[in-house]
């Protein structure tokens, strides 16, 4: 039994990593929101995103941000990522059509993923982000090109 999320012998409960989908396209958003939550990943979704002012209202919640490029805003995602990262400590995945959009990295962002993605890759990822905000060494999914540190 837990209260306040302390368990009865005091130890903390892990919660879920919080996951920000960043993506204009409805039917892709709630594809990959599926993807997220019936994987075996301990990770929820805090909230889908179209643009920028709707992704940096959920930034404050998010641990994990997966971000296209081209928004309902315009070519938006690539500030979003660095904004999320930057200045909400976020772990930023770009997933998108247009990956030469942001092939010189993006600061503070992890890498990128060519859509489609499978619900592999992104379980994947999600491991792969995990491990990196815990600062564990670990090797990135095949399917992402990771940017320079």
């Amino acid at each position: 039994m837990t209260r306040d999320g302390v368990t009865e012998i005091g130890m903390i409960e892990q919660q879920p990593h919080k996951v920000l989908i960043v993506e204009d396209e409805q039917l892709i958003a709630m594809d990959v929101e599926d993807m997220v939550t019936s994987s075996q990943v301990d990770a929820d979704v805090i909230g889908l995103a179209s643009d920028k002012k709707r992704a940096l209202d959920l930034a404050p919640m998010a641990d994990i941000a997966l971000v296209d490029v081209n928004l309902a805003d315009g070519a938006s995602g690539p500030e979003i990522g660095r904004i999320l990262a930057e200045t909400y400590g976020v772990t930023v995945i770009f997933m998108t059509g247009n990956p030469e959009m942001v092939e010189n990295g993006i600061k503070g962002a992890l890498g990128v993923l060519s859509k489609p993605v499978s619900p592999r890759t992104v379980e994947q990822t999600l491991r792969y982000a995990i491990a990196r905000r815990r600062r564990e060494r670990v090797v990135p999914p095949a399917m992402m090109r990771i940017f320079a540190a």
